[in-house]
Order: structure tokens, then sequence, then C-alpha cells
């Protein structure tokens, strides 16, 4: 076991900084340090040997071990109809089907499914490639006029089956034969959360802003907010790689969780919608970067969980912002927005009008359950730290006042008294910031409830963005460099340790209420 300890913490120190997650901060003798003034009952001094006890399968940890595949990555992705395609489900359990729609301008195309972790560096393996398939061209977007919303109504191209593909986060590359290539990405889901942490994929989000066909939930065919789609439809392909999203704002998590080696669950913001028991059991729940579409359902499900004795991390901001409902099979999410008067909903059940959950009618702000509040974008600033001896910040040798450029942005969130927010609850990173002329702050924020649950809040939408920090996967990451990459690395390392080994107020100390020390 020591042995396994040292092999696991050394190749993943040898490997960050040049595989898309950033490095440990070390001691002298080459273990991870604790940092400076780290409280009582903080992280364990190596989180990656941490993880690797907490009990993962091991079945789990076997395909944690296996050898990656680096030529994941597209080399070539060509105009936007080079090739494209969509799946007629969002997610599916190992073994199940999905189908495929695929149109491109190549005579033909082959599907090449990865699932994304560690890999020892790789970041994703090859699980199973189709024969050459016969190309085609499909039609162009069609139109449903009254909510102006932008379909594919493609004949299937394959069907997939997945047999012996295990739970995670997928990536299937369409492989044009002139060389283009798409992604479209596809999540198998976990039987059971029980025991686990769960990445809860944002796809609403993914889809509220994909703006194939000309249109998304912000903006129409001539690019006006007036124009834009009421309901937008899973039956498209995702505009630009076909997997921006998570590109951005979720895979660099999954690479981390993975490489951690913690019991990890993988779902979906809608399954949690559709299934009232999905996260029972769960250790904790992870919102990642970008996770801002939810039902009231889905929301009142991860209360629920939080309550039980759930653990909650925001790994992002403006999460939980906007109220939207699934219909057409869960095919098609509706958001009237600043129109919610024209929903349907609006004459039969007002709680169910898709509308921000802050606003009228049955206004109910993201805060009660994040601890934060959205307040504005765009913003680039200085994330600074406020409470360096916290738990979250041991090993990363930070200290009161160190800053960190660029990670506070595009969208962020802060405490904000008067309105409704967890107590206590802890102002861990308290950043000076511009945004539309207007001076104010983002927070990372930290409080528990009754039950024991620990609920963290990254109070910026460049948290997951940050592990990437300084290596060659972070497409320039809005400047942030290396160090920042180290220290949101270890942070989210100690986070996502301590919050699998159960409900955290049982094992970390108990938030210090610092509101009104810093507002007044």
């Amino acid at each position: 076991m020591e042995r396994r300890r040292f092999l696991g913490t050394a190749a993943a120190v040898a490997a960050a900084g040049a595989a898309g997650v950033g490095a440990l901060v070390l001691s002298e003798d080459g273990s991870p340090t604790a940092g400076p003034g780290s409280r009582p009952g903080g992280a364990a001094a190596d989180p990656i040997a941490a993880g690797r006890t907490a009990g993962a399968p091991d079945a789990e940890q076997a395909e944690r071990q296996r050898p990656g595949n680096a030529d994941w990555r597209i080399r070539s992705q060509g105009p936007p109809e080079a090739v494209e395609g969509y799946t007629d489900r969002i997610s599916v359990l190992p073994g199940e089907s999905f189908t495929l729609h695929v149109s491109t301008t190549a005579p033909g195309f082959t599907v090449s499914a990865y699932r994304v972790g560690w890999y020892g560096g790789a970041q994703a393996r090859l699980v199973w490639r189709s024969a050459p398939q016969p190309g085609r061209r499909q039609d162009p977007a069609r139109w449903t006029g009254a909510t102006r919303t932008a379909y594919a109504a493609w004949t299937p191209s394959l069907t997939v089956r997945t047999e012996g593909w295990p739970p995670g986060a997928y990536l299937l590359r369409l492989d044009g034969s002139h060389g283009h290539q798409r992604y479209v990405p596809m999540v198998l889901r976990s039987a059971s959360a029980r025991g686990r942490t769960v990445l809860m994929h944002g796809v609403a989000t993914w889809q509220a802003y994909n703006l194939w066909g000309g249109a998304n939930l912000y903006q129409g065919r001539d690019g006006g907010y007036g124009s834009r789609s009421l309901v937008v439809s899973f039956d498209r392909p995702y505009d630009n790689s076909g997997a921006e999203k998570f590109m951005v704002y979720e895979r660099a998590l999954v690479v981390l969780a993975e490489r951690l080696g913690l019991p990890l669950a993988y779902t979906t913001g809608l399954e949690v919608h559709r299934q009232p028991d999905a996260l029972d059991g769960a250790r904790a729940v992870l919102s990642l970067g970008h996770d801002e579409y939810w039902t009231p359902r889905q929301r009142a499900a991860v209360t629920r969980a939080r309550d039980t004795g759930t653990n909650l991390a925001f790994l992002g901001a403006n999460a939980c912002f906007r109220r939207i409902r699934w219909q057409a099979g869960d095919r098609q999410i509706a958001c009237y927005k600043s129109d919610f008067r024209d929903d349907p909903a609006y004459a039969t059940d007002r709680a169910e009008v898709t509308t921000d959950f802050r606003a009228a009618p049955g206004a109910d702000p993201e805060s009660s359950l994040t601890g934060v509040y959205y307040e504005s974008n765009p913003v680039d600033a200085r994330y600074t730290v406020h409470t360096a001896d916290h738990w979250l910040f041991a090993g990363t040798g930070v200290r009161t006042g160190d800053t960190f450029a660029h990670l506070v942005g595009v969208e962020y969130d802060r405490v904000t008294p008067g309105v409704p927010t967890p107590r206590p609850i802890e102002i861990l990173a308290h950043s000076p910031l511009v945004c539309n002329g207007v001076h104010s702050h983002s927070d990372s924020a930290y409080y528990t409830v009754p039950g024991g649950a620990g609920v963290f809040a990254s109070g910026t939408m460049r948290w997951v963005e940050g592990l990437m920090a300084g290596t060659h996967d972070d497409w320039g990451a809005h400047g942030m460099d290396a160090r920042t990459g180290a220290m949101v690395t270890r942070a989210t390392s100690n986070l996502l340790t301590a919050f699998a080994e159960g409900p955290a107020a049982h094992g970390r100390p108990a938030p210090r209420d610092n509101v009104a020390a810093v507002y007044g």
C-alpha cells in the first residue's frame, strides 16, 4: 500500500503541468506540503494517496490504470458542415444503446468513443471505434416558428451499443474521410450514487448556448435578443467543436477527479430532475464550471441531498440561475426568461414558469442553496485569498492577500447580505473587481448545514479552467499561469478528498462566519 501511494503521488506530480492539471506544491522531501497556517482538521497531506484509499472498487481502479490514447484531440475541425452529429439520448447506462445522426461532406466517416480520465496523463482512452460508415450531407436546420426552435430532422446513421463501456464522460469523435473532425458528447451514467462523488454534467446549459441552426436562448438568427429561441432542442449538433462547453468547463475536473482515485458516479442534470432518488447516499455532488439552467425538481433533489448529509461543490459561477422546463420527451428545454408571461405555464402553474429563480413568480434566489449570489458579467480580475488558513488552501502555500491574475471571470458570484444566505458562512476569497463600471467583489465561500454537509462555491466561472492554467491544454485560458494552475489543482484536490470522506462538518472545522467583518 505504501509503495502504491508513493507511485501514485510521484506519477501525478511528475505529469502535472504538462497534461492539463497543475502541479502540487511540494516540500523539500518531495511530499505535498500542508501550507502555512493550516487550521486543525485540514485535508490529508497527500490528496492523491488519500483519494486512492477511499474505497473505489477494483474494477474502477483497474480502468484508471489502463493505458490512455493521446490522439483523442481534434486535429482539423474544418468548416461547420464538414462533419457534425448528435445522439438520440443525452445519457445512457452502460450496456444500453444510442443512435447517432451524422451529416458530412465526406464520402465516409468513422466514430471513435474516448472515455475522459487521467490515464497516466493521456487524459482519455479509446473504448470503441466503428467500422467505416457511408457519409451523406443531411438537410439544413428546420424551425418551429412560435418558439423559434432550430432542430435537425436527420436520418439515423448508426446505432452504438455500449456493452463493456465503463460509466464516465465520453467524447465521440467523428472523423470524416476528408480529414475533418467533430465531437459529440455522451455521458454513460452510473447506476447508483451511493458512497460516491457525483459529477453532475450541465447538459441543459450546453444546449442553452448552442448556436447550431442560428439561434439559442440568447440570440436569434439576426443576432438580437428579441429573436432568441424560447425553446431549444437536443435534436441538433452542438456548434463549434461539438463539445465546447464540456471541454472548457467540465473536462479538466473529470480528469482531476479520476486522477485522485475517488469513487465517482456520473450523471446529468436531466437525470437528477427525472429521478428523485438519483443522489441518494452520495458523498458529494459536483456542479461544474457552467451550470446555469436547472428545473425546480433538480434543485429540490440537490437541496434534499444536502440536507441529508451530501456535500455540494459549485465549481463555477451563475449556477442554478435559470428555471427551465424539460418537454417533448425530454428532447427540449424551455426558458422564456423576460417573456415569462408568454410561457404556457404562466396560466397553469406559476411555480413552473421559466425565468430566473430569483424572479417572480415564485422567486427563490439561488443563494439559499449555493451560498453565493450571481451579480454580473463580463469581468476579468485577480482572485484574492482572504482566509489562507482554511483547510481548502492546505498545501497551496498561499497567504492572506495573495492574488492570482485572471482567475475571476467571465461571470462571478458573491456573498450578498440582504438576500437569502445560509449562515454561518465563511468567505475564503474576496476579490475586488470592476464590472460594467461598478465596483464589487467575487467571493469563494463555505458553509455547513445541521445534517453535516459542507457546501463550497468558487464564485468564479474560471475555476475549472484554472485547473489547466499554464499547461499545453489551457488554450491560452485568459492568461492564467502555472502558479494559478497549481493552486487551483491543490485546493480542488483538498476539497474533493475531504468531501469524499462524508459529511464535511464531521471531519473539518466549522465555518467562521465573517460576513460582517468583510462587508460591514
